[in-house]
């Protein structure tokens, strides 16, 4: 590892900033084919989706991707599912479920004519209501897209929306070229790691290699030359910190995400003790 930056606060949110720089930087839709996460079929022919009969089946097929969608419908045949079914074709690599029982929906607490899109990364869900005659396969699709948070995340405009979003406050990211004949191996140790930390810091991918990303690499004052390279960030306070890397490791991102983590509970610890210390 080549040098390890200092934890310090920017002038305007870390949060804000980069969200404003993918969508001045890059189109959504330019960008949306350049990574796994974003990359989907415009195919016409539609994929069928897995009918879920009872709970069971819906719990099973929830519990086994990491990012699942069902759409919740009363009629199999409506508009609203031929949409659906339209939006499941678009997006191969994401399982689509279909159920119109009534106790599946009662489960998990939604209305007809609704798509949940669930996630295991944060244990959360994103609903969209179908009822409006405004939504159609293509928002749905960016709907999908938008919140298709995993245990990494490929950085784009589109996913930016649902990073933006997310409930976590510590994000990591890893800034590397995924052209690069290592970037398999680099992401292999990637995932190990952020299963380490899985519900405690959203794991993200930027990939040096496109010019949408150039502004988000020197927004963290980084060079290609230095790269790949870790960069976190908590954006309650906007503290960061970055890490150039000789290689990528376990052992590395692990280290440097704990080192981070020890420095906030020291400051949450500062506080408490202080106002101890005046009480005595």
């Amino acid at each position: 590892m080549a040098r390890r930056g200092q934890a310090g606060t920017m002038g305007t949110s870390v949060f804000l900033c980069l969200f404003v720089i993918l969508l001045t930087g890059g189109s959504p839709a330019g960008c949306a084919g350049d990574g796994t996460s974003a990359s989907h079929s415009t195919a016409g022919t539609a994929e069928k989706p897995v009918l879920l009969n009872d709970i069971m089946d819906a719990e099973a097929f929830i519990s086994g991707a990491e990012v699942a969608v069902i759409g919740f419908f009363q009629e199999p045949e409506s508009p609203e599912a031929s949409q659906f079914l339209l939006a499941a074709g678009r997006i191969p690599e994401v399982p689509f479920g279909l159920s119109t029982s009534p106790a599946v929906l009662s489960r998990y607490g939604v209305a007809a004519n609704t798509v949940t899109l669930f996630r295991r990364v944060d244990n959360d869900r994103r609903d969209l209501d179908m009822s409006s005659k405004d939504v159609d396969a293509e928002k749905m699709t960016r709907f999908i897209r938008m919140n298709e948070l995993r245990l990494v995340t490929e950085y784009n405009p589109v996913t930016a929306i649902g990073v933006m979003q997310s409930s976590f406050q510590l994000h990591l990211l890893l800034i590397t070229d995924k052209m690069s004949p290592k970037h398999p191996e680099r992401m292999r140790r990637y995932r190990a790691a952020a299963e380490l930390f899985k519900g405690k810091i959203l794991f993200i991918l930027v990939d040096s290699n496109l010019k949408s990303n150039e502004r988000t690499i020197s927004f963290f004052e980084l060079k290609k030359s230095q790269l790949p390279a870790l960069a976190i960030f908590h954006t309650p306070d906007e503290k960061q910190d970055v890490l150039t890397l000789d290689e990528v490791s376990v052992e590395h991102v692990q280290d440097f995400c704990n080192r981070f983590l020890q420095r906030m509970q020291k400051k949450e610890d500062k506080p408490e003790e202080k106002a101890l210390n005046e009480e005595l």
